[in-house]
């Protein structure tokens, strides 16, 4: 049987990939803060917290931040949308998504499409 803290831990990687590809859908407007899902989960959000940094050695937003920026790369790779498309899908403005892209990946999302398109 699962420990409660690896169900929590379970439970908020499943709600992430299901909530992050409900905005790039467009089913949801805009990403959750972390204590809006730790409300969703039914814990508190220092649980929330607590719970996935004793379970992973990470804090939640780490996981968050990695998930959304995995989906950003896969989208520069695999359509032609631009890069102000691709930041408006996440409901990013485009200068903030390039500065969140860099800092996540060590180089801005146009320079990341030209590296891994042929």
């Amino acid at each position: 049987m699962m420990k409660r803290s690896e169900e929590i831990t379970h439970q908020y990687f499943t709600f992430l990939d299901q909530h992050i590809h409900e905005v790039i859908s467009g089913t949801a407007h805009e990403f959750l803060e972390l204590n809006e899902i730790a409300g969703k989960l039914a814990v508190s959000h220092k649980h929330l917290t607590d719970t996935i940094k004793k379970e992973t050695g990470k804090h939640p937003c780490f996981f968050y931040d990695e998930k959304i920026i995995g989906e950003a790369k896969h989208m520069l790779i695999v359509t032609d949308k631009s890069v102000a498309e691709i930041a408006r899908i996440f409901t990013y403005d485009p200068s903030n998504f390039s500065k969140f892209f860099k800092k996540m990946t060590g180089c801005t999302p146009g320079k990341f499409r030209d590296s891994h398109t042929v």
